[in-house]
């Protein structure tokens, strides 16, 4: 019993109960944002489109989630995070009913640009929130819960998605609708607005206040992001290259789908048991040997042609992603100036539309040109990734140093007067 505590406490243990509602709400969302995970198939098979029209209005739909995240970074450091979550859960919800009665396709293209604005909307909202409201020690658990969170909720969703896609289209975007309603609920009775007037930590340069391009162009900011972008191009390999190679080995769908469903169910059963593991260690060194990993398990697949290979491959770069996410969210947090939180998540959350687009449309030329030997340019970007994680760590450690000597500067100056 002892050690179960010991092991709660070390998970979850010292967190606000403002940051739990947000765990809530977060998971709530995920669990029911599954409609467009069907959307070319309900353009294809309910409104009669060609594939090539269903995938600009899927491709629509992830411009506006670029969008939306910048919009979103803005409006929670200028607006507040409680104001721009709720505004995009209600948008959200709202979109969805009229895209469930929606029926010309020049209609729909435009509803699921806006659905991926204010689908996106709420991630640098709710990260900072999580910032505001957690102490900088106990972050680490806080990210790692936020990550659980996420990928139960997304397994929820496959689940559930697949079931009210066979009973009606209708009711997979009501339920969705609902579902992002009542986390919209959760959060406007138990969520208070969590930015504060904040001592400026920055200066304005050549008349320019900070904002947005202070993030962009923030050159220890920007080799982290560039390291995190190299981390989701090997993710995005699972859901855009992979099924193609098992397909060229020659392996059913259902095969592709116990891979994927591996991952899932590894993140779902051991992310908790994360923080403690890598609680001693520097946050570089882990996001190094976590990017090796996945480096390792990618670049086996060049030895790949049989489920039994693709299944140990999985639970290697799955450990891997599960090793980095902590840390990874934590370092964000902490080269973003105070004033300027919102705005520094989502030029990071960028990093994952960028991948998503440029994974599939050079993984493909690459898989076609080198075959196998794709998975060996895959593995070669991630020990890369590991390594440029080792030479940026000091860097990035002393820009964290500097950013805390600043705050409390700014916060004892005006004491003192």
């Amino acid at each position: 019993m002892r050690g179960l505590r010991r092991w709660w406490n070390d998970t979850a243990g010292g967190l606000p109960a403002t940051f739990w509602y947000l765990w809530s709400g977060l998971l709530i969302n995920r669990a029911g944002a599954f409609a467009m995970l069907f959307l070319s198939l309900y353009l294809t098979a309910a409104r009669g489109a060609s594939a090539s029209l269903a995938g600009l209005v899927v491709g629509a739909y992830g411009a506006g989630g670029a969008a939306g995240t910048l919009l979103g970074g803005v409006l929670a450091d200028r607006w507040g995070r409680r104001s721009t979550l709720l505004a995009a859960h209600l948008a959200a919800a709202g979109l969805m009913v009229a895209l469930a009665f929606s029926e010309h396709l020049v209609v729909i293209a435009v509803l699921a640009a806006l659905v991926g604005v204010v689908h996106s909307m709420p991630s640098p909202a709710f990260v900072a929130a999580i910032v505001d409201v957690v102490p900088e020690a106990r972050r680490s658990r806080a990210f790692n819960l936020q990550f659980w969170a996420f990928n139960l909720g997304m397994a929820v969703a496959s689940l559930l998605a697949g079931v009210l896609a066979e009973a009606s289209f209708l009711a997979l975007f009501l339920v969705d609708a609902a579902a992002t309603l009542a986390a919209a609920v959760v959060i406007a009775l138990k969520v208070p607005e969590t930015l504060t007037r904040r001592p400026v930590t920055l200066r304005a340069v050549a008349g320019r206040r900070p904002g947005l391009h202070t993030a962009l162009t923030d050159r220890t900011f920007l080799t982290f992001v560039g390291l995190t972008f190299l981390l989701a191009v090997l993710t995005m390999q699972t859901s855009t290259i992979m099924p193609l190679a098992m397909r060229d080995d020659g392996l059913r769908p259902t095969a592709y789908g116990l891979v994927v469903a591996l991952g899932g169910a590894l993140i779902v059963a051991g992310q908790l048991f994360v923080p403690r593991l890598i609680e001693p260690y520097r946050k570089s060194t882990v996001l190094a040997v976590s990017t090796g990993l996945m480096a390792l398990g990618f670049g086996a697949l060049t030895l790949a042609d049989g489920l039994p290979l693709y299944l140990g491959a999985a639970v290697v770069w799955t450990v891997g992603q599960m090793l980095a996410a902590p840390p990874n969210a934590q370092i964000n947090a902490d080269l973003a100036p105070p004033e300027l939180r919102a705005r520094y998540q989502s030029v990071f959350y960028l990093t994952f539309p960028a991948a998503s687009f440029v994974a599939p449309a050079l993984g493909g030329l690459s898989l076609q040109h080198l075959g196998e030997r794709h998975w060996l340019v895959v593995g070669a970007l991630g020990l890369v990734a590991a390594a440029g994680h080792l030479l940026a760590g000091p860097a990035r450690e002393r820009r964290v140093a500097a950013l805390q000597a600043a705050a409390e500067q700014a916060r004892t100056v005006p004491a003192a007067r």
